[in-house]
């Protein structure tokens, strides 16, 4: 007959499962910091890479290198020889033909180094992700779920380097002078999303997992889906913006508000088929840029007041910085068409850009994940 045991008495041999110390968080701390550091480092090399990309294609440099060879293309021209060699390359293309004809090689080769500059800037962040990637793999200290988040930053890198030569090789074809514009949109579109990714990382690694849970009880669902249209649209007008830069549709209709003395340029949609236009009309396309960046004010204005109503003061900071930092874009990019973009003045409103991404994330991550906050206020 089994012996009859109190209710309170433990089943013998039954054995506890030892507590797990940290729990949820046990993967933060030195792991979750040193992927937050190097993905910093990634976040400021690709910025200078969007910036010296900028300015390749405002001094119209791309096309200097008519070849991809993604490594013997690291080591430059080392003697006359060589130098020879890649500026008769250059001459064969249309774009010297028809736009640089009788340039000299000393002047090849500054729009050489330019373009060299940028692919090297490019092998250099490969190079970086693939040490950091696999140096905090091999070391176990790459945080539970991020491997395959990581790894994605790293195959987009590689594919962006394939979409550079893929629109380097549209301005080499017959009767182009530069490259085509929606491969330079797509081009940038890449950029963006990988610093984006970079950002989002870098924020997410910037709490512990179960911080994290805590904090997303108290997301703010109206906030979160404003600051998403928000940048959904801004990323939108980085791609029109693009398309401007690939067929130098800043350079043209220099006044403002109007466009060349009307409320539309002239001819908007003189090109047939009509949907070229929308790329490659000159007039369509920086009306299309102005109209946008007036709807995105309007938005960021709506979303920073219905910010006003969170008690989260390091979210309403947040909204602050996001109608400041698009307020302050628009005029810079009002400031860059009326001087006709020159390229000190241009590449700074592309910078602009990468600041409104950049804060329009943070923006949406806190409504998202709010700070904990005290009686008296935010926390810092």
């Amino acid at each position: 007959m089994a012996e009859t045991r109190s209710i309170f008495q433990e089943v013998q041999g039954a054995k506890r499962p030892a507590a797990t110390p940290g729990g949820v968080s046990r993967d933060t701390g030195r792991a979750r910091a040193l992927v937050r550091a190097w993905l910093i480092t990634l976040f400021a090399l690709v910025v200078l890479m969007v910036a010296v990309g900028g300015l390749t294609r405002l001094t119209d440099s791309g096309l200097s290198i008519t070849e991809w060879a993604p490594l013997s293309g690291a080591v430059p021209p080392l003697n006359a020889q060589d130098w020879q060699a890649e500026f008769d390359a250059y001459r064969q293309i249309p774009q010297y033909q028809l736009m640089n004809r009788g340039m000299s090689l000393e002047e090849f080769k500054v729009i050489y180094w330019w373009e060299w500059g940028h692919r090297q800037l490019g092998r250099v962040i490969g190079l970086v992700w693939a040490l950091g990637f696999f140096g905090l793999l091999l070391s176990r200290n790459i945080p539970t779920g991020w491997t395959g988040r990581l790894l994605v930053l790293g195959g987009l890198g590689g594919l962006q380097g394939a979409i550079g030569w893929w629109m380097v090789h549209s301005g080499l074809q017959e009767g182009m002078i530069s490259v085509a514009s929606y491969r330079l949109a797509t081009h940038l579109g890449l950029a963006f999303l990988i610093l984006g990714l970079i950002a989002w990382f870098v924020m997410k690694l910037s709490r512990e997992e179960a911080q994290l849970m805590v904090a997303r009880r108290d997301a703010d669902a109206r906030l979160k889906g404003m600051s998403t249209g928000l940048l959904h649209l801004s990323f939108v007008q980085i791609l029109i913006g693009a398309l401007v830069a690939g067929i130098d549709a800043g350079r043209n209709y220099t006044d403002w508000p109007l466009m060349a003395g009307g409320l539309t340029p002239p001819g908007m949609w003189a090109l047939e088929p009509v949907w070229r236009n929308l790329f490659e009309n000159d007039g369509t396309v920086q009306f299309i840029h102005r109209l946008v960046g007036y709807v995105i004010l309007g938005l960021a204005i709506g979303v920073w007041f219905a910010a006003r109503r969170t008690a989260r003061v390091a979210t309403r900071r947040a909204f602050d910085w996001v109608l400041v930092a698009i307020f302050a874009q628009m005029v810079l990019g009002i400031v860059t068409v009326m001087h006709s973009s020159p390229w000190y003045i241009a590449i700074w409103h592309q910078l602009g850009a990468v600041a409104v991404l950049t804060l329009v994330l943070r923006a949406r991550f806190l409504s998202m994940y709010p700070l904990a906050q005290s009686v008296k206020g935010a926390r810092a």
